[in-house]
């Protein structure tokens, strides 16, 4: 959820940590700090609100130092403000520590700290943290680097720290368990250390992703060194950061999500690259390659989710269960774990993050795993927790997503599980080869049929308009239609504020259409199908309530047209690929909304692009 960023080396940190803040601020932006040290001491400079408000509040303040730690915060324990922002402070104001995640058993650890003579100032269970370590360090006489070491033994929870002291102003000590962090080795023996990549690329692509209960050492001259909570020295794996400078930059557009809508096609592209092959009818996903054979022959498919993820995961059940004849399962990650499901050393459970880091489906892939099951992951994060801890999977190579609210995300998983299902259909012998190349020939074509979507941008924005001051919308589909009205409905609701819900079409009778009157909009995704006569009539019953329907339709409709209030054409397409175009004005329709009633599209309130704690 938070973000965190520091630097060691030659240059000045603040600006270093600065900018590596406004990169990871989708993390998080109740509040925002830097601590530094230098001739002066440890100064610590922390402001409620953005970082642009910290910017603001160390204008003509010392920022001298060459080494910095700077924390930006989704808040758990303690209101956002000034006092609760990081980084913290020891009592003896010689430690300074940031921290992502929640200490469980902080409150336990609190009133042993108090009884021992410590006082705290904020209501976080981070200041517990540090205090707790300056404890061990001044009872124990040991160094700041094994006072964490100790410390950390005596916390539950999910952590990912940077600590630096007064007394070594040469040093940082990091440590991570169940929340990312990762340390880039640069030139002239700097190191930089980030709850992801994107503040770290602009500097270096040699990173050490730091494992659960991995505590690193990064210091002058003697560069970096690694060990497990137990004290025992590891060998780092430096990898190669792929992520290029340019794909965190805006490029023009006002906000990050209006760029990543647009972006899709492209992504659509990249993620299809060297994984369809239609002259030669072929499709596969090698980073699965191992495992197609078993997952042709699986008893069940469980699909683990959250949010987005979660309602593309809904559309890969359709697809699954329609081309493999498999049966498919999809959990929130969230839920799982608490209802002690049945799993299987024949079950197959498919995690799906944009991240790689959802703490509820990180929890849900280990409890899958230890009961025995095969786990596969698809993210898009290269080195991210799930990648790592799953025994196979597939990157959707969307890229870098700064938008809280999923856009490219969303039709690059789906892309993933197309290929996945049309994979294993065709090894299962469960699609003909007459459909199995129309399917494949459809998606190669996809990525310029959502560029044809997208040059209605303009159109949907006179839509939009109309309907900025709803107070509540309603989303309707069938099929694999409907898990795109609920994204719709999500999106709607992440970043504009109104109230909005997806349905299923057919279950607008049994409930929902108690609220239908001529202020509600009810957006519908009426395209060509089996469903589509259905569809009609639902339409037909929402007018006969004098509600207001925004349709999505095949392009040259005239049925719906001539029915609904305004429709939104989108290219013909295989019934199995229409989430892929349908969900494309429902973005649009969400971010011309949100940028007219003035909310912050990038940035929506009490919202964190990674929900790296439960």
């Amino acid at each position: 959820m938070c973000g965190i960023v520091a630097y060691i080396g030659e240059e000045q940190a603040f600006p270093i940590v600065l900018k590596g803040l406004k990169r990871l601020e989708y993390r998080g932006y109740d509040s925002a700090g830097i601590a530094l040290i230098n001739k002066e001491g440890l100064l610590n400079y922390k402001h409620k609100g953005k970082v642009s408000e910290l910017e603001k509040h160390t204008d003509k303040k010392n920022i001298d130092g060459t080494i910095g730690i700077g924390h930006t915060r989704w808040a758990t324990h303690g209101l956002p403000n000034d006092v609760n922002a990081h980084p913290h402070l020891s009592g003896n104001e010689n430690i300074a520590l940031i921290h992502n995640g929640i200490i469980e058993n902080y409150d336990t650890l609190k009133e042993g700290l108090i009884a021992r003579g410590h006082t705290f100032k904020s209501e976080t269970d981070t200041e517990v943290l540090v205090h707790l370590v300056e404890d061990i360090q001044e009872h124990e006489k040991v160094s700041t680097a094994e006072a964490v070491r100790l410390a950390l033994n005596n916390v539950i929870g999910a952590y990912a720290i940077v600590v630096m002291s007064k007394d070594n102003p040469n040093q940082l000590i990091a440590a991570r368990k169940s929340s990312p962090l990762v340390v880039g080795i640069g030139k002239e023996g700097d190191f930089y250390l980030a709850s992801d990549a994107t503040p770290i690329v602009e500097y270096t692509n040699e990173v050490v992703y730091l494992e659960d209960e991995e505590i690193a050492i990064v210091e002058r001259n003697k560069g970096l060194r690694l060990y497990n909570i137990q004290n025992q020295e590891k060998t780092p794996y430096i990898q190669e950061l792929e992520m290029q400078l340019e794909a965190l930059e805006k490029g023009g557009y006002e906000h990050f999500m209006l760029k990543e809508i647009h972006e899709q096609p492209r992504s659509i592209k990249d993620c299809f690259r060297g994984r369809l092959n239609v002259n030669k009818g072929w499709v596969g996903l090698g980073g699965i390659k191992d495992y197609e054979q078993q997952l042709a022959t699986a008893k069940r498919i469980i699909f683990v989710a959250c949010g987005t993820s979660w309602h593309a995961a809904l559309v890969g059940e359709y697809l699954f269960e329609d081309l493999t004849r498999i049966p498919v399962e999809v959990e929130y990650a969230s839920e799982f774990r608490y209802r002690n499901p049945i799993i299987g050393e024949g079950d197959i459970v498919i995690a799906i993050s944009q991240s790689g880091e959802t703490a509820d489906t990180l929890a849900a892939l280990e409890l899958a795993k230890a009961k025995g099951a095969t786990i596969l992951g698809i993210c898009n994060v290269v080195g991210s927790s799930i990648s790592r801890i799953t025994h196979a999977g597939s990157y959707t190579h969307a890229g870098p997503e700064i938008g809280v609210a999923s856009t490219k995300a969303f039709t690059a998983q789906v892309t993933v599980l197309t290929i996945m299902a049309l994979a294993i259909a065709r090894k299962k012998g469960t699609l003909n080869e007459a459909k199995f190349r129309r399917i494949i020939t459809e998606l190669e074509l996809i990525p310029e049929k959502v560029a044809k979507v997208l040059e209605s941008s303009d159109y949907i924005e006179s839509i939009s308009e109309i309907y900025k001051d709803a107070a509540n919308a309603l989303y309707l589909g069938r099929g694999n239609s409907f898990p795109v009205a609920l994204e719709g409905a999500l999106k709607l609701k992440e970043i504009s504020y109104i109230h909005a819900e997806g349905y299923p079409a057919a279950e607008m009778k049994h409930g929902p259409i108690a609220l239908i009157d001529e202020a509600m909009p009810v957006f519908v995704i009426a395209t060509k199908g089996q469903s589509y006569e259905k569809v009609v009539s639902n339409i037909q019953e929402v007018k006969a309530r004098k509600g207001k329907v925004i349709a999505i339709v095949t392009e040259g409709d005239k049925q719906v047209k001539a029915m609904a209030d305004h429709v939104i054409e989108i290219p013909d397409t295989d019934e199995h690929l229409v989430p892929l175009l349908a969900t494309i004005p429902f973005q649009l329709l969400s971010y011309y909304i949100a940028v007219m009633r003035g909310c912050n599209v990038d940035q929506p309130r009490n919202l964190a692009k990674s929900v790296t704690v439960e």
